[in-house]
């Protein structure tokens, strides 16, 4: 059982959430964390890489120099891949480099996540974070009242919250996402989690399926 501090936006402790990690997760399988990163990773990479073959680049295709007497190597054409200004060999194109793992598997590997980010002291869980208007200087404001503005950091949402998600979205950094929609990769890649007492509220339920 771990006690965490919960803290207004003017960074003032105003109580404690006791709670289980084992709650969230009962273990915790790094090989599992480390697939769904690299999945999620792969699934952001576009793919759109291309390079010529020797049949795709400009240049004459007669022989360079006759075949013998000459004392140098056999050569061919200018567009040989192993000269300078040629073609590739293995000429790399575009791909798609997306794949799934187990849905299942992916939301365990989340709770997981969050879990290890609880353990690590890497939790901080704020009372509320909702505006009235959309103002970027609150959120700084907020971040640094709690000493960690100028981290890469994630905020979890009980739900979207479209007012603070404009808010947030141009301080460098920062990610915003409702709770519901959270991935081991999006939790993992910040170095603070900064989540709601409603968010963790909600994310217990989860997990007892209300």
């Amino acid at each position: 059982m771990v006690s965490l501090p919960i803290f207004d936006k003017s960074g003032k402790e105003v109580g404690k959430y006791e709670l289980d990690p084992a709650e969230i997760a009962p273990s915790i399988n790094k090989q599992l964390m480390h697939d769904a990163v690299v999945m999620y990773q792969a699934n952001l990479r576009q793919g759109t890489h291309r390079t010529k073959t020797r049949a795709e680049v400009a240049g004459s295709t007669k022989k360079m120099y006759r075949q013998k007497g000459t004392g140098n190597a056999r050569a061919g054409s200018k567009r040989s891949g192993i000269r300078r200004g040629g073609g590739q060999i293995f000429a790399i194109r575009p791909r798609d480099y997306s794949y799934r793992l187990n849905k299942k598997a992916l939301k365990i590997a989340t709770r997981m996540a969050i879990a290890s980010k609880i353990q690590g002291e890497q939790v901080v869980v704020v009372d509320d974070l909702a505006q009235d208007e959309i103002k970027t200087k609150s959120v700084a404001g907020a971040l640094k009242a709690l000493g960690i503005y100028g981290q890469k950091i994630g905020i979890a949402l009980e739900k979207h919250d479209p007012i603070f998600f404009r808010s947030a979205r141009n301080i460098e950094g920062v990610s915003v996402t409702p709770v519901a929609e959270l991935n081991a990769y999006s939790v993992l890649r910040p170095r603070k989690l900064v989540i709601t007492k409603a968010a963790l509220d909600s994310l217990r339920k989860s997990d007892k399926g209300e």
